[in-house]
């Protein structure tokens, strides 16, 4: 089922448009990591799936029914959806009460609550926490009561702004962990927003990719600043690396400077085969570090000096048997490289 869809949705601020968006669609159950750079839009695209503020012009249907963020029809709206911030606050006293307050506002029987709380705590592993002076916690710790906090509510949509961005390698792991497992358990659509495309891919099972307010392709990555070579006559080569010289197929290039941004697609990289067919140019090999499933592609990264991912079908994938810590040799078309700057 569809729990949101957005239709030509935009959000302007000072006459600056920060999100424009024309159609997007999340389904009920899974969970969606939500990338981008600083400034691109993710925190404000969270506070308009949460019902705390208005779009600027577009529809959002929730459940197939128009919102209209009117506030006597947005309280039934938040209680659906809760969300998490990046630096949650929790109120000067232990993890217990914390967890209470929202369910003694809903009116919900002390017996109730008990129960509530205890499985929440439960979920996120702070059950031992439970009488514990929540403002002596660790930043890991408050996250995870703040996760247990929402937890208890009910919600059916959980929205986490940047939830691993002010904790420790360790509770990363576990954050996430925990995320995993309150979508697996209780079936709750998840929507949380990282700068880590790792972390993005780690438990979504789809990531979308916001850019100045746009959504863009999730295969957008591979850009690099690269100094150009125009030495060779009739060709353009670009340098991203001291040992990575790639060539270009002709492009408008500003000549006025040998510096330039480019894009490599992943999707046109293709792996070197010994019996296929042969390349005189733009050849690298390198260490596979990652391997991942996105949006029904393989995604492998390698490192040849530089991070680079290629995109490929999972019937490539089976066929080659690519594993990390494998040493491979691929190759990167002309065509493949844009300037874009």
């Amino acid at each position: 089922m569809t729990v949101y869809e957005l239709n030509q949705l935009t959000k302007i601020y000072d006459g600056r448009t920060v999100l424009d968006i024309p159609n997007l669609k999340i389904q009920e159950n899974r969970i969606y990591s939500l990338l981008g750079p600083n400034g691109a839009g993710k925190t404000t695209l969270l506070n308009i799936l949460g019902f705390l503020e208005p779009p600027s012009g577009g529809n959002i249907y929730y459940r197939s029914k128009p919102v209209r963020f009117i506030e006597s029809e947005l309280q039934a709206l938040r209680r659906d959806v809760i969300m998490v911030d990046q630096f949650p606050i929790l109120f000067t006293t232990t993890v217990l009460k914390n967890l209470e307050f929202g369910l003694k506002v809903r009116k919900i029987s002390k017996r109730k609550r008990t129960r509530m709380i205890q499985e929440a705590l439960d979920l996120v592993g702070m059950r031992d926490f439970a009488l514990a002076q929540a403002h002596k916690l660790s930043g890991g710790e408050t996250q995870r009561v703040a996760l247990a906090r929402a937890l208890a509510l009910s919600p059916r949509i959980f929205l986490c702004d940047e939830p691993t961005s002010s904790v420790d390698v360790e509770n990363q792991a576990i954050i996430l962990n925990i995320l995993k497992r309150i979508n697996q358990t209780k079936g709750m659509t998840i929507v949380f927003t990282t700068h880590d495309r790792t972390q993005a891919g780690t438990i979504a099972d789809q990531t979308l990719v916001l850019d100045q307010g746009r959504l863009i392709d999730a295969g957008y990555e591979n850009v690099f600043s690269a100094v150009l070579d125009l030495n060779s006559p009739g060709e353009t080569r670009c340098v991203i690396h001291p040992n990575i010289s790639l060539l270009m197929t002709a492009q408008k290039i500003n000549t006025a400077t040998d510096r330039v941004r480019v894009l490599i697609d992943p999707n046109q990289i293709q792996l070197f085969r010994k019996a296929g067919k042969q390349f005189s140019v733009n050849v690298l090999h390198g260490i596979v570090r990652q391997v991942m499933d996105e949006n029904s592609k393989i995604r492998v990264v390698v490192d040849s000096g530089v991070g680079l991912a290629l995109l490929m079908t999972e019937k490539t994938y089976r066929h080659n048997q690519i594993f990390v810590g494998d040493t491979i040799k691929y190759y990167i078309p002309p065509q493949a490289i844009q300037a874009i700057e």
